[in-house]
């Protein structure tokens, strides 16, 4: 049975590998080592999208020395020593990016499985997620808290960028910051055992800034911040409680700013979102409701918001019970609504899954939803790959097949344009440079 001691050694756990990561170099992502000398590589498909255009080159050429791409085209030179790919009917894309994983969750009781399994263990099984996500051709993401795991999130970012383990490019926060009782605490344990909090604690403007500070000694890129909860279908109506005031969300941003970063929310919907928007951060994740001053601040600030239909989907299929079931399906079906609304109302998105709870390496489906649900393929793309970029602040370096970007390159077999779930079977992968899988 879980104990004191238990928790005491899982602290001691988040300890341990706080002290680890400082030993490694924390460096941008974009910036890693570039790929070990290798001759240029040639990549050759039926086609290739130029994601910003809609253009589709056929056939599409990329010319790869080092980590760089270096001409892109119908044809392109071929230097001496030069590798030539022929990857057949199949289009060439830029890398996938996905704006909200969890990758020390795995399917199962996400709640119980933070309380049971030590760090260490979760931080192997995040090992593993990093290289199922970078497989199915993600090779960007943010890690949206590790969900109790501290700052072991610095550790597997750091690895990945010194070419350790495979992976995607990652931005992390650490633990993700809320409430005492708010949405991540143990609240429906027993209270004698004091289970801890899947997030860090912070109940005031002051407390915020001071967990940010101490999760930015540790590593983090960016503060993910849980702005709702929990939330409720009454009548067919969302009930979602706030949990910050837009004057504390505020002073967050501009902490974050004097930090040289952002601040992400967790926000379902009205009042929080609009908070949200208010206090300008970067992200409105979830983002089911948004009201229309909501969506004018977000358009007037920048701010993108991140659907995550894919974890919304899986749960209305994947509950212990019927009446489970059922609420995910009303909750779903009310997102889809306000969803398509947002669409018209021409809100900014970025992609992001949640993946996690549901196996990583199939939040391709994400991409099947957006479009399912009412946009455009090659807008689901833009939102993906260009929109991404931006929000994990790596716009001119990733999300586009441009000469000097980095060559982060997937495949995928037929046009994504004419059918979008060709994302969900990425046949080649290339990071960095470096061939991932062929």
């Amino acid at each position: 049975m879980f104990n004191l001691n238990s928790i005491r050694r899982i602290e001691v756990c988040v300890f341990a590998y706080a002290a680890f990561s400082s030993f490694l170099c924390h460096r941008s992502a974009a910036a890693q080592q570039p790929a070990a000398a290798q001759a240029p590589i040639v990549l050759h498909a039926a086609r290739l999208l130029q994601v910003d255009t809609g253009a589709i080159l056929q056939p599409g050429e990329l010319l790869v020395e080092g980590n760089r791409i270096r001409a892109v085209g119908t044809s392109v030179e071929r230097p001496a020593g030069v590798k030539v790919v022929d990857l057949g009917n199949s289009t060439l894309l830029p890398g996938m990016i996905d704006a909200h994983v969890h990758l020390f969750l795995h399917p199962g009781a996400e709640d119980l499985q933070t309380v049971i399994e030590s760090v260490p263990w979760r931080t192997i099984l995040a090992l593993q997620a990093a290289k199922d996500d970078v497989m199915a051709g993600f090779t960007a993401e943010r890690d949206m808290g590790t969900e109790g795991a501290g700052s072991a999130d610095t550790a597997v970012r750091n690895a990945i960028n010194q070419g350790m383990i495979p992976g995607p490019r990652l931005r992390i926060s650490g633990n993700a910051i809320d409430l005492v009782g708010g949405h991540e605490d143990a609240s429906h344990y027993n209270p004698a055992q004091h289970v801890l909090s899947n997030a860090d604690y912070a109940n005031s403007s002051e407390q915020i800034i001071e967990v940010m500070r101490e999760q930015h000694k540790e590593g983090s890129d960016f503060a993910k911040i849980y702005e709702t909860g929990g939330d409720l279908m009454v009548g067919g109506v969302l009930h979602t409680p706030y949990q910050y005031t837009a004057a504390q969300l505020t002073a967050a941003v501009e902490e974050a700013h004097r930090l040289g970063s952002v601040v992400a929310v967790h926000a379902m919907g009205e009042p929080g979102t609009l908070y949200a928007a208010q206090a300008g951060v970067a992200s409105i994740d979830h983002a089911t409701q948004l009201s229309d001053e909501t969506i004018r601040l977000m358009k007037e600030k920048g701010i993108f918001a991140v659907p995550t239909f894919t974890i919304f989907d899986y749960f209305a299929h994947h509950r212990d019970s019927q009446d489970q079931a059922a609420a995910e399906s009303e909750m779903l079906d009310y997102k889809i609504s306000e969803f398509k609304k947002q669409v018209a109302a021409g809100v900014s998105f970025a992609v992001g899954s949640d993946v996690g709870p549901f196996p990583h390496g199939t939040q391709a489906r994400e991409l099947t939803l957006m479009v399912q649900y009412g946009m455009k393929p090659l807008a689901v793309l833009e939102a993906d790959m260009i929109n991404g970029a931006k929000l994990l602040g790596w716009q001119g370096q990733i999300g586009e097949l441009k000469p000097g970007y980095l060559a982060d390159i997937i495949a995928v077999p037929g046009n994504p344009l004419e059918d979008i779930s060709t994302c969900e079977h990425v046949s080649f992968v290339m990071k960095n440079g470096v061939v991932l899988r062929q």
